[in-house]
């Protein structure tokens, strides 16, 4: 893979000229290939970038300009249509490179299921590391309709591969019975519903630590993000989501990499999620890059 030249279509708002000058690379992952419900997500990293350009380049939030931070916009990677496997081994291959140019993984999806590749290739340096994880659905089966490669078991593989201590689920609503007691039964941290708040009392456990972030959009409720494909009611705002993002940003974690995955513009006429998923990737590079 080439990182040396911006990707030549739609980029993210102010996204640096420079690989080589960038502290953190914005990419798509394209794939939708193992959705269970409604496809779709693969259009969403480049529809994330074209409704950027309405954004307002400070944040009230953070007193940050994104002049501030130096990223890339690699734009997609590019995948085999149909070939999970595949897919997901250039995507591991692709971050292995970044991390050896010491930049910071910013991910778009894309299903959940490119998280994990993504995760696995940061656990190879960083050791310790922790990842918080926000969505609708805890992603804990070990296969769904006996396919082990789907969007429903990317937390689990993580948390097999890292420890299930070492993962943290927040805003969860939904999923199986026996997904719950094996989270209860290794250690591993659910919380149910909320977000914030949870994640605020966690995050002086994690203090020094490298965190992963990864954000289903549908940890949204559907009426902040109808465009996703697997959509479930009684989520949180976007306002919570978003005061979650300056919670972690402003405590002592070392957030060595993110993801926003699960955006299908096509089931949502007015971008409404979209645009969403835009300002929450911009206070992301705001708030993790210092």
């Amino acid at each position: 893979m080439r990182f040396d030249e911006q990707y030549s279509g739609n980029v993210f708002i102010k996204s640096h000229p420079s690989y080589e000058e960038s502290q953190a690379v914005l990419y798509g992952m394209p794939m939708d290939w193992t959705v269970s419900y409604r496809p779709g997500s693969r259009f969403g990293p480049a529809r994330i970038r074209e409704v950027s350009i309405g954004l307002e380049e400070y944040s009230f939030y953070l007193d940050r300009e994104l002049d501030d931070v130096k990223y890339f916009d690699a734009g997609d990677i590019p995948l085999p249509f149909g070939n999970a496997q595949r897919s997901l081994d250039i995507i591991e291959e692709y971050i292995d490179g970044l991390l050896a140019d010491g930049k910071i993984p910013f991910g778009m999806g894309g299903e959940h299921l490119v998280s994990w590749p993504v995760m696995k290739a940061i656990y190879k340096k960083y050791p310790d590391l922790a990842i918080i994880h926000m969505d609708a659905h805890t992603d804990l089966r070990e296969e769904y309709e006996g396919e082990p490669l789907s969007h429903s078991t990317p937390i689990r593989k993580i948390a097999e591969h890292i420890g299930p201590k070492n993962v943290y689920s927040f805003g969860i609503r939904s999923g199986m019975k026996e997904e719950l007691e094996w989270a209860k039964k290794n250690g591993m941290h659910i919380s149910k519903f909320d977000v914030h708040e949870p994640i605020k009392k966690i995050l002086p456990q994690l203090a020094g630590r490298p965190v992963y972030v990864t954000i289903d959009i549908d940890v949204l409720d559907p009426a902040h993000a109808p465009g996703t494909g697997t959509v479930d009611a009684g989520g949180i705002t976007s306002r919570e989501l978003l005061a979650t993002i300056h919670e972690i940003a402003r405590s002592e974690v070392n957030v060595v990499g993110a993801d926003l995955v699960e955006v299908a513009p096509i089931y949502d006429h007015s971008e409404q999620t979209a645009n969403t998923a835009s300002k929450i990737i911009r206070e992301m590079l705001l708030g993790f890059v210092k």
